[in-house]
C-alpha cells in the first residue's frame, strides 16, 4: 500500500471517527448482521402501520409517517450515539404537531399546506435541539417533574382516545377541545352514525393488540391485526360498506423539499416546537437512561440531543414531521436482537423498496384499524398506578399531577406541557418558600441535636433555641425566617441565644442579607442575639463581602452546634 493510498485511508477513518455512526462502522463485528438485519425486518412490520397511525394522528396524510420514519431512522444511524435507540413518529407528538399545525391550514383542509407546515415544525425543534446541545442544556428536560408529567401524559392519552373515537365508529365530528369532541361523539352516536362494519374492525382490532400483548408478547401483535383487518375488508368487502380505507399510497420517494411557509405562520411554529422540544427531550434522556442502563452504558444526554436534532432535519427536509425516540419500537427491536443500529437503516430501507416497488401493499387497510392502533399506544401513556402512588403517599404531588392532566384535557394539548412546566417549577418554588423549619433538642441515648417534631422529649437549654431552616435564605423566604425568628424571640420567657443551624443554608442572597441586618438589630435590641453553627464557607464568605459581620458579631459564628452550645454554657 502506498503512503497517499494510507494517507487516503486514515482521512477516511477520522471522518468516520467524527460521527457516532462512523465510529459504530468501525467497530462493528461480523457476528452482529445477521442480528441486526434480522431484527430491522422485525422492526419494519412495526414501523409501518404505526407511522402511518401517528402521521393520522397528527393531521398528516399517512404517506408522510413512512417519510419520516426512513429519513429519521438513517439520519439517527449517523448521528446519534446510542447503539439501538429507534426514533420514528410518536404518539405523545402527534395531538401536539396537530394543535400546531392545524389551526395554521387553510379552512379548506390543504395537505400540501398541513405537510410543509410539519416539515417547517420539524426542523425548528431540530433547531432547538441542535442549539440545546451545543448549549449542553440537556437539564432542561428535568423542568418537569415527575408527577407533572404523569399528569401531562395522562391527560395526553385522554385526548387522543377521545380524539380518535369516530375514526374508531365511522364517522367524523366537527368539534374543538375534548369536552367538546366528547359531545360530538355521544351525538354522533344518538343519531345513528356509527358504521358497524367499522366498529367491529375498530373495536376488534383494540382486543387482538391488547390480547396478544398480554399473553403473547413475542408475537407482533400490531402487524397480526393489521394483516387480518385488510384480509377482512377484501374477503367481505368492507369499503362497499362504509369502511373508510387507506387507500394507494404514493410512489417513490420525495425529493429534498424546503419547506415553505408564510412569515405568519412563524410565531405559532415555534411556539409548537419549543413544546414538542421539551416533550421529545424528555422521552430521549429517560429512553436512553433505561436502555443504556440494561447494556452497562453512559447516556450522552448533549450527544443525544444532536442525534435527535439530525433525525428531525432529515425528516423535515423530505416532507416529514417531529419525531422523538420510542420505547416501545426500542423494545421490539432489542427483543429481536438488534446490536447496532444498522437495525434502524435495514427498516428504513425495507420501507423505501415497499413505497417504490409495492405502493399499493396498504389499500386495502381500513382506516378504524389504524385508529385501533392509536389508541392501544395512547393506552400505553397513562400511567394509572403511578397516580395512584401519587394520592397515596404525597397529596400535594398527586394535586400537580391533577392540574397537568386538567391543563391538558381542557385548556389544550401545547398549553398542557406550559402548564407541567410552570407546575414543576412553581412546585420547587414553593418548596423553597416555605421549607420545613423546626426547633432541634438533646435525646437521651442519641448524639447531636434533633427535631423536637419527631423526639418530643428531646430537652432544650433554658435561654438556648437552635433553630433549623431546611433551605437557601433568598428574597422568597427571607421574611418567612424572619417572622419565625421573632415568634422565638417572643416566647416567654424571651431566649437570650437564638442558634441558627445553618447547614441547609446553601446560599444568603443580597436580600436576605438586609433581612439579617434588620432582624439581628431588632433581637439586640431585645436582649437577644442572633447565632449562625455550621455555616458553609461560601456561604459564610458571602456574609462577609455583604458586610454582615459588621452587624452580626463575628463571635457567634461557631463551625459546629455543638461549638454553639459550649460557648452558650460558657458565656459568664
Amino acid at each position: 500500500m502506498t503512503a497517499t493510498e494510507q494517507g487516503g485511508g486514515g482521512r477516511v477513518a477520522s471522518l468516520l471517527r467524527a460521527v457516532p455512526g462512523g465510529r459504530a462502522a468501525l467497530t462493528y463485528r461480523r457476528e452482529w448482521l445477521a442480528k441486526d438485519v434480522v431484527a430491522g425486518i422485525v422492526l419494519t412490520t412495526l414501523l409501518v402501520p404505526q407511522g402511518m397511525a401517528y402521521a393520522e394522528l397528527a393531521g398528516l396524510p399517512a404517506i408522510t409517517g413512512l417519510y419520516t420514519s426512513i429519513l429519521c431512522l438513517l439520519a439517527y444511524a449517523v448521528c446519534g450515539p446510542s447503539r439501538i435507540l429507534v426514533l420514528g413518529p410518536d404518539s405523545s407528538l402527534g395531538p401536539m404537531i396537530a394543535a400546531t399545525v392545524l389551526p395554521l391550514v387553510a379552512a379548506d383542509g390543504d395537505p400540501e399546506r398541513a405537510v410543509a407546515l410539519a416539515s417547517m415544525l420539524a426542523v425548528m425543534v431540530a433547531g432547538i435541539m441542535l442549539l440545546a446541545s451545543l448549549a449542553r442544556l440537556g437539564y432542561v428536560a428535568e423542568l418537569v417533574s415527575k408527577p407533572t408529567m404523569i399528569g401531562y401524559m395522562n391527560g395526553l392519552a385522554v385526548t387522543i382516545l377521545i380524539g380518535q373515537l369516530p375514526k374508531l365508529l365511522g364517522f367524523k365530528v366537527d368539534a374543538d377541545g375534548l369536552i367538546d369532541e366528547c359531545a360530538a361523539v355521544v351525538e354522533g352516536l344518538a343519531d345513528g352514525k356509527a358504521v358497524a362494519a367499522a366498529v367491529t374492525v375498530g373495536c376488534g382490532g383494540i382486543v387482538l393488540i391488547l390480547a396478544l400483548q398480554r399473553w403473547l408478547p413475542r408475537v407482533p401483535a400490531v402487524l397480526v391485526m393489521v394483516v387480518l383487518a385488510i384480509g377482512a375488508v377484501v374477503v367481505f368487502d368492507l369499503g362497499e360498506h362504509g369502511v373508510a380505507l387507506v387507500g394507494v399510497l404514493p410512489e417513490g420517494f420525495p425529493p429534498l423539499t424546503l419547506p415553505h411557509v408564510a412569515f405568519d405562520d412563524v410565531g405559532p411554529l415555534l411556539a409548537g416546537a419549543l413544546g414538542i422540544a421539551v416533550v421529545s427531550l424528555a422521552d430521549t434522556i429517560s429512553n436512553a437512561s433505561a436502555f443504556a442502563s440494561r447494556a452497562g452504558q453512559e447516556v450522552r444526554g448533549n450527544q443525544e440531543m444532536a442525534g435527535v436534532g439530525a433525525a428531525n432535519l432529515a425528516a423535515g427536509l423530505f416532507q416529514g414531521f417531529p419525531v422523538s425516540t420510542s420505547g416501545s419500537r426500542t423494545a421490539v427491536a432489542e427483543r429481536a436482537g438488534a446490536r447496532t443500529q444498522l437495525t434502524g437503516v435495514v427498516g428504513a430501507a425495507l420501507i423505501v423498496l415497499m413505497l417504490v416497488l409495492v405502493p399499493g401493499l396498504f389499500r386495502h387497510l381500513p382506516q378504524p384499524a389504524l385508529a385501533a392502533v392509536v389508541i392501544t399506544a395512547s393506552l400505553s401513556l397513562a400511567d394509572v398506578p403511578g397516580t395512584v402512588r401519587l394520592w397515596r403517599q404525597r397529596r400535594m404531588e398527586f394535586l400537580l399531577c391533577v392540574a397537568a392532566f386538567l391543563g391538558v384535557a381542557l385548556v389544550g394539548v401545547l398549553e398542557g406541557i406550559a402548564v407541567a412546566v410552570a407546575l414543576s417549577v412553581l412546585n420547587v418554588f414553593r418548596r423553597a418558600w416555605w421549607p420545613y423549619e423546626t426547633v432541634l433538642g438533646q435525646v437521651a441515648g442519641l448524639p447531636g441535636y434533633h427535631d423536637v417534631r419527631s423526639h418530643p422529649t428531646a430537652e432544650q437549654l433554658p435561654g438556648l433555641v437552635i433553630y433549623r431552616f431546611d433551605a437557601p435564605l433568598i428574597f422568597a423566604n427571607a421574611k418567612n425566617f424572619r417572622d419565625n425568628v421573632l415568634r422565638i424571640a417572643r416566647s416567654d420567657p424571651a431566649p437570650d441565644w437564638i442558634v441558627i443551624a445553618a447547614e441547609p443554608m446553601t446560599d444568603v442572597d443580597t436580600t436576605a442579607a438586609d433581612v439579617l441586618v434588620a432582624l439581628d438589630e431588632k433581637l439586640n435590641a431585645g436582649g437577644t442575639h442572633l447565632v449562625f453553627a455550621e455555616l458553609k464557607d461560601p456561604v459564610r464568605r458571602k456574609i462577609e463581602r455583604y458586610g454582615l459581620t459588621r452587624t452580626i458579631d463575628e463571635r457567634h459564628l461557631y463551625p459546629t452546634v455543638e461549638a454553639a452550645v459550649a460557648a452558650f454554657r460558657g458565656r459568664r
